[in-house]
């Protein structure tokens, strides 16, 4: 992911543990790749969904979140999404996996992404459909006050508005044994929300004062303990995926 300045010296410690690519996740993105044989990845941390059968180069402000790449994983250039340091049409497909959030110009960012790529991957979410999954409307309201504050999460809107040449917009359904530890991955897992060491790999939970999460931890907590979060949710427990607003959009 690409923040301003390096607050992932903070936010991003142990997400190269908890922020593990989930299959199903990453065949979508694969799919959407096309038949690009050169891939540009922007706002690239610690390389979740860098396809292995394609020549990857990444881009990453962050010094804590290049230390955490694998070795295995593709070259890295520290440099933010806004001022990308490469040559106009330089890869056949550049891709932004749950990052444009962080950018300080989503707009500047989206320009360079389609300056120096001829097919774009943009992996997203929409706030109004998020603002109802029930870790943001039982328990971390403020989550979604954040968000609709936040230019940058009318995200969807915006890739639409300044990628051009018609992109498409894909749900991407969310399984309930995810294996990426972002905000939506454990929704059928309600008891990991309490594990402050997976919380710390969310990134929207962790920018939240802190005290106030805990107080809804403790709520939660508390409503799992008597039953009231099961009669609440009972509907979910059946499911095998749900649509929390994740979307993919691609040129």
């Amino acid at each position: 992911m690409s923040t301003p300045g390096d607050a992932y010296a903070v936010l991003g410690r142990g997400y190269a543990a908890r922020r593990r690519p989930d299959p199903r996740i990453a065949a979508l993105i694969g799919d959407s790749l096309g038949p690009a044989r050169t891939v540009l990845n922007v706002g690239a941390g610690t390389g979740s969904y860098e396809p292995a059968d394609r020549a990857v180069l990444a881009v990453e402000p962050s010094a804590m979140m290049i230390r955490q790449r694998p070795a295995e994983a593709a070259p890295v250039v520290q440099a933010s999404a806004e001022a990308l340091p490469l040559g106009s049409g330089s890869f056949d497909a550049g891709m932004a996996i749950l990052t444009v959030h962080h950018w300080t110009d989503l707009r500047a960012g989206l320009r360079e992404l389609r300056r120096v790529s001829r097919r774009q991957v943009i992996l997203t979410w929409d706030p109004e459909v998020t603002a109802r999954f029930w870790l943001v409307e039982d328990y971390l309201p403020e989550l979604a006050v954040r968000e609709r504050d936040l230019a940058a999460l009318n995200a969807v809107r915006d890739c639409l508005a300044h990628l051009g040449a018609a992109p498409s917009v894909l749900p991407v359904p969310i399984p309930a044994d995810c294996t990426d530890g972002f905000a939506g991955a454990y929704w059928r897992r309600p008891h990991a929300y309490l594990d402050a060491d997976i919380r710390a790999a969310m990134s929207p939970v962790m920018l939240l004062d802190q005290s106030y999460v805990r107080n809804a931890m403790h709520r939660l907590s508390g409503d799992l303990g008597t039953g009231a979060w099961h009669k609440r949710n009972a509907g979910l427990l059946a499911r095998g995926e749900l649509d929390l607003g994740y979307r993919l959009v691609v040129t």
